[in-house]
C-alpha cells in the first residue's frame, strides 16, 4: 500500500538527496583555479629560461624538505586564519573588510602597550588580557567604518582602505617615538621598532627551536568557536540571513546596518588577534611591516575555504605554505622577487574568480531544481 501523500514516508521519500556532483564541483573549482594560475606562471618561468619542475619542486621541499620549512608554513598560517575568520563573518553579511591589515596593526599596537605597561603581570593573567586588548583594538578599528555604513552609508570598502593608512602612519608614528626601543636608541640605532616584550607575555612554543606557538592552537579552536557561532546562535543566523537577502531580513525586522556593523567589529577584532599573535609568539616586539600582506592573503583564504570556517583551516595552511615555498623557489631558482609577488597575485584573481562561478554555478542548480520541480507538478 502506498502512503498517502502529506505523511512522514512521503515526505522522507520526496527528500531531496545531496547532489554530490554539485558539491564536487564547488569543491573542486578553487582547486582547479590555483592549478590554473601555477600553469601561467609555469609559462613565465620557461619565458625566464627556468625549468618550471625544479621551481615548483622548491616550493615542495620548502614546506616538506624539513621540520623548519613544515613549521614556519604553520606560523605563516596563523594569522591568515584570524584574518580569515573575520572575513568569513563580514562577507557572510554581505559586507566586505579590506582593513584586515590595519587592523592587525592596531592589534600589534595594543598587545605590545598592554604588555609593556603591566610588565610585571604573571604570565597566566599578562597572556591572556593582552589578547583581549588586542581583540578590543582590532574590534574599534573595524567598529569606525562600521558604524560610518550603518549611520551613513559610507561604501566600506573605501573606509576601511583608509583606515589600513591611517593605522600604518599610527605605528610609524609610535614606533619612532614612545614605543621606540630605548635600548636602540642608546647605542645609535634608532631602529623602528619596539622594546623586547617581557617574557611572561611570550605565547608557549609548541616545538622546541621553531616558531610555532600556542596562536596556531588558538585559531583552530576559534575557528569552531565561529562555526557554532555562525550555524548555532541566533545572532549568526540573522548575520547570514543578512548577507543572503537584506531587503528579506529588513522585512523580517531585522537590523540589517547594526549586524553588517557588527560584523566589521568582530572581523577587527579576529584581525587584531593576528597582531597579537606575532608579536606575542612570532618577533617578541612590534616591528615595522609586521603584517607581512596577510590581511589581503587572509581574504584570498578565505574564499579559498568557501567561507566556511572549518574550510578556512585547510586553505589557511595551503597559503601558509606557498608563501613558505615561494621563498624557497626564489632562493633557489635565482627567480626575481617580482615573479613571486605576480605569482601569488594570479592565484589571488583565479580563486575569486572560482568563487563567483561557484556562486554562478548555484544559481543556475537552484533554477534548474525549481525548474524540474514545476515541471514534475504540471
Amino acid at each position: 500500500m502506498q502512503p498517502e501523500i502529506g505523511t512522514a514516508d512521503s515526505i522522507q521519500k520526496r527528500k531531496p538527496a545531496f547532489d554530490w556532483n554539485d558539491i564536487l564541483f564547488r569543491a573542486a573549482l578553487p582547486v582547479l583555479a590555483m592549478l590554473a594560475a601555477l600553469l601561467i606562471g609555469a609559462v613565465v618561468l620557461l619565458l625566464l629560461k627556468v625549468n618550471p619542475f625544479e621551481a615548483y619542486a622548491a616550493i615542495v621541499t620548502g614546506v616538506f624538505g624539513s621540520m623548519s620549512g613544515f613549521t614556519q608554513s604553520l606560523v605563516k598560517a596563523t594569522p591568515l586564519l584570524f584574518v580569515g575568520l573575520g572575513i568569513c563573518i563580514a562577507f557572510r553579511a554581505s559586507v566586505i573588510n579590506i582593513g584586515a591589515e590595519g587592523q592587525i596593526i592596531l592589534g600589534a599596537l595594543g598587545a605590545t602597550a598592554w604588555s609593556l605597561a603591566f610588565r610585571t603581570w604573571p604570565a597566566w593573567l599578562l597572556i591572556p588580557s593582552t589578547l583581549i586588548v588586542s581583540f578590543l583594538s582590532g574590534a574599534v578599528w573595524g567598529f569606525i567604518p562600521g558604524v560610518l555604513k550603518a549611520r551613513f552609508r559610507v561604501n566600506e570598502i573605501l573606509s576601511t582602505v583608509m583606515m589600513n593608512a591611517i593605522a600604518l602612519q599610527l605605528m610609524n608614528l609610535l614606533v619612532r617615538g614612545p614605543l621606540i626601543d630605548q635600548a636602540g636608541v642608546a647605542a645609535g640605532t634608532y631602529l623602528a621598532q619596539s622594546e623586547r616584550l617581557p617574557e611572561a607575555a611570550w605565547l608557549p612554543r609548541l616545538i622546541p627551536q621553531t616558531l610555532l606557538n600556542t596562536g596556531a592552537i588558538l585559531a583552530v579552536v576559534l575557528a569552531f568557536v565561529v562555526y557554532l557561532f555562525l550555524w548555532r546562535t541566533t545572532i549568526g543566523f540573522r548575520i547570514r540571513a543578512v548577507g543572503l537577502n537584506p531587503d528579506a531580513s529588513r522585512y523580517a525586522g531585522v537590523n540589517v546596518a547594526v549586524y553588517q556593523a557588527l560584523s566589521l567589529t568582530l572581523a577587527g577584532g579576529f584581525a587584531g588577534l593576528a597582531g597579537a599573535v606575532e608579536v606575542m609568539g612570532v618577533h617578541h616586539r612590534l616591528l615595522e611591516g609586521i603584517t607581512s600582506g596577510y590581511g589581503f592573503s587572509g581574504i584570498v583564504a578565505a574564499l579559498f575555504g568557501g567561507l566556511h570556517p572549518l574550510g578556512l583551516i585547510p586553505a589557511a595552511w595551503l597559503f601558509g605554505s606557498l608563501l613558505v615555498g615561494a621563498d624557497k623557489m626564489q632562493r633557489a631558482v635565482q627567480v626575481p622577487s617580482a615573479l613571486i609577488d605576480m605569482l601569488l597575485g594570479l592565484v589571488v584573481l583565479f580563486v575569486v574568480g572560482s568563487a563567483f562561478l561557484s556562486k554562478q554555478w548555484a544559481v543556475r542548480r537552484a533554477i534548474a531544481t525549481a525548474k524540474a520541480g514545476v515541471e514534475a507538478k504540471s
